[in-house]
């Protein structure tokens, strides 16, 4: 199978025209306030109209109405939960949103995976990133061998500390589960802001 992208935390119209000249499946859009790459409204019309992608809305902890209003004024196609929400949170979204389903959780030597079963049905797909004492990614790795663990058929996104020198070992996993990769703030010339340059040759090197 060949292994989806998505870019997460994008913001501005020009750094994302440069994005879609690449073998991109995912953009994602941060709502939330307190994310230094959180999008806000002022190119909203823009990401709208953005077609060819496959657009992720990212929330921690946001009410339902929220998602929903944000669902519809970016046209969004997905959303990505990372924060608390609950399986029956999930299932009410996926059945007002109409949208793909992503859950997001930070993974330690600690995790209960069996938390993840009571999700069954509720999302499309899990993302597994690393554990941090906020919500949103650390830029660092966790210890990949602790999938070894996740015991569903459930495909995932890998996150955490992707960077143009350890993408490989990621592919190298073999597993059929392992869906996309997310790649975010090791690709970054500022926050929100991705160099097009360094993400052509890493997903060259991943789409080979």
């Amino acid at each position: 199978m060949v292994i989806k992208i998505k870019v997460c935390g994008m913001k501005h119209p020009d750094n994302i025209v440069g994005l879609t000249s690449l073998a991109v499946d995912y953009i994602g859009f941060i709502f939330y306030k307190k994310s230094k790459r959180f999008v806000g409204d002022a190119n909203q019309e823009y990401i709208k109209g953005l077609k060819g992608l496959i657009k992720v809305g990212v929330f921690v902890n946001a009410d339902l109405a929220e998602i929903c209003d944000k669902i519809d004024k970016f046209n969004l196609n997905a959303v990505q939960l990372h924060g608390d929400e609950s399986p029956q949170f999930c299932e009410e979204l996926k059945l007002r949103g109409q949208v793909i389903l992503i859950k997001a959780f930070g993974i330690d030597q600690h995790f209960d995976w069996t938390v993840l079963n009571a999700y069954g049905g509720a999302v499309d797909y899990f993302l597994f990133d690393t554990k941090s004492n906020s919500y949103g990614g650390t830029g660092t790795q966790f210890d990949w061998s602790l999938l070894h663990q996740y015991k569903l058929e459930y495909p995932y996104f890998l996150s955490g500390g992707l960077d143009e020198n350890n993408i490989s070992a990621a592919l190298q996993a073999d597993d059929p589960r392992l869906y996309a990769l997310d790649l975010n703030s090791k690709f970054e010339i500022e926050p929100g802001l991705k160099d097009i340059n360094l993400l052509s040759h890493s997903i060259n090197s991943i789409k080979k």
